[in-house]
């Protein structure tokens, strides 16, 4: 099983809010994921985002593969593998 962590889109039309969650990669992008680490919300000046380091630093050591999008916002954290 492929473990990806990535953006979940939630929010309205034009209005988007994301989180971050751990999720199987054959998993639909709003589909069914495993744990939520943190939310992302680009709507704010400048863009927000919370991250739970302890969650995310454990399923990077498990092996589980950020997208782009997400491998940036744990660069500007500080959150390495």
């Amino acid at each position: 099983m492929a473990v990806k962590i990535r953006l979940r889109r939630m929010g309205q039309k034009k209005a988007p809010y994301y989180r971050i969650v751990v999720a199987d990669s054959r998993s639909p992008r709003d589909g069914r994921f495993i744990e939520e680490i943190g939310t992302y919300d680009p709507s704010t000046n400048p863009s927000t985002f919370k991250v739970n380091e302890e969650l995310a630093k454990k399923w990077l050591a498990n092996g589980a593969q950020p997208t782009e999008q997400v491998a940036k916002l744990f660069k500007v954290a500080g959150i390495e593998k």
